[in-house]
């Protein structure tokens, strides 16, 4: 099968399939009279493994690594099992993080609700977000990207 059809049977787009060989997941076999590539049954399992792997948050070079560990034949059931549990924490504290985000925003929308819109005056820029409480510097949780 052709790229469009692999990507059709896969439920990705042609696009996604062609990135996934750029990135080495995908190695089809190349037609020898028109060059088109082409795939078999395996390349669409290979396809639909690499999308899973992509819903349990597994970047690409993780998949990698993950499909060439398979592909020389050994398990990469433990690589996986040690990548998601040193992920897990990370993203519970991204949660925690949001949570905290989310809460700020609603605090800062009840808080809003009856101010009325103002005019930057060179000495105020938006009085909404300037009428938000600071935090105190030990409760300070945003994280970098948050304050960027």
């Amino acid at each position: 099968m052709k790229v469009s059809e692999l990507a059709r049977r896969a439920g990705v787009t042609a696009e996604t399939v062609r990135h996934y060989i750029r990135e080495r997941l995908l190695h089809p076999e190349r037609h020898p009279n028109n060059g088109y590539q082409l795939f078999d049954q395996g390349d669409l399992e290979r396809l639909r493994f690499i999308q899973r792997a992509r819903t349990l948050g597994f970047g690409i070079a993780e998949i990698r690594d993950i499909l060439d560990h398979a592909d020389h034949g050994d398990s990469p059931c433990p690589l996986v099992r040690d990548l998601l549990a040193s992920r897990l924490p990370l993203i519970r504290a991204r949660i925690e993080e949001l949570q905290a985000l989310a809460s700020r925003m609603e605090q800062a929308l009840d808080a809003w609700a009856q101010m009325p819109d103002g005019t930057p005056d060179g000495h105020s820029l938006c009085q909404l977000i300037e009428s938000f409480p600071e935090p105190l510097r030990g409760d300070d949780h945003r994280s970098a990207k948050e304050m960027s």
